[in-house]
Formats: C-alpha cells, sequence, structure tokens
C-alpha cells in the first residue's frame, strides 16, 4: 500500500513532526479539527493512516485513538467526499435521478458534524483525556 511506502521512507513522520504534531498539541480539540480537515480533504481512511504516527506519540495514546476514531468518523458527514460511504450513496441516488449538490450536503453535514463532534469529542475530554 502507499501508506505503507510513505511510513517506511518517512514521509508521513517527516508530515507529522513538521506539520501535523504541532497543530495537536496533545490536545482532543487540535486532534479533531486536524483530523476533520484531513478526513475532508483525503477522506477519512487515509487520515487515519495519516494521523497514527502523531496519536501513537502522545502521552495517552487509548485517547487519542478514541478521539481519532471518533472525529474521523463523524468528519465523514461534513462534505460529500468526506467519506466513500456518502460517494456510494451519491452514486445511487443519481441512478435515481436524484443529484445531490456538493455545497447542498456541506450545509446540512456541517451542522451535523459539528453537534455531534462537540458531543463526543467533549464526552471523551471530560472521561478519559488525561
Amino acid at each position: 500500500m502507499i501508506s505503507g511506502v510513505m511510513e517506511e521512507s518517512g514521509v508521513t513522520l517527516g508530515l507529522m513532526n513538521g506539520i501535523f504534531h504541532p497543530l495537536v498539541g496533545g490536545s482532543a480539540v487540535g486532534l479533531t479539527l486536524v483530523t476533520v480537515i484531513l478526513s475532508n480533504l483525503v477522506s477519512n481512511v487515509p487520515a487515519v493512516l495519516l494521523l497514527k504516527p502523531v496519536v501513537t506519540a502522545l502521552s495517552g495514546p487509548r485517547a487519542g485513538w478514541l478521539t481519532l476514531a471518533a472525529a474521523s468518523t463523524l468528519a465523514g458527514n461534513f462534505t460529500l467526499v468526506g467519506s466513500v460511504a456518502n460517494l456510494i450513496v451519491a452514486e445511487g441516488a443519481s441512478h435515481r435521478k436524484i443529484e445531490p449538490k456538493f455545497w447542498e450536503y456541506t450545509r446540512a453535514g456541517m451542522v451535523i458534524t459539528l453537534l455531534t463532534l462537540a458531543i463526543a469529542v467533549g464526552w471523551i475530554r471530560l472521561f478519559i483525556w488525561k
């Protein structure tokens, strides 16, 4: 896989140390923001693979993994391209002559994503993140 090649060559570690690790800053909110951005740029599964070195380097990796799991899953709802599942549903809808528009989807997805992320990450931050 390309993620394995990137990890073995040090590209992933360089990205994490140079860009994402400072943005995360060891916090649930930082990790969530980076995850949401990456999930909507490259989709949620590649985002998780890219953030693996950041999470394993945290002082509380268990809380980091839970935050990453919640944030990447929920971030996939933000835009139509945030998750492959969204694209599959949109493709199925197009066969029925229903064409979801990117910005129309994003308006609804943004509200749903922000509310569910606030609840999930707030809960993780309150009860698990130390």
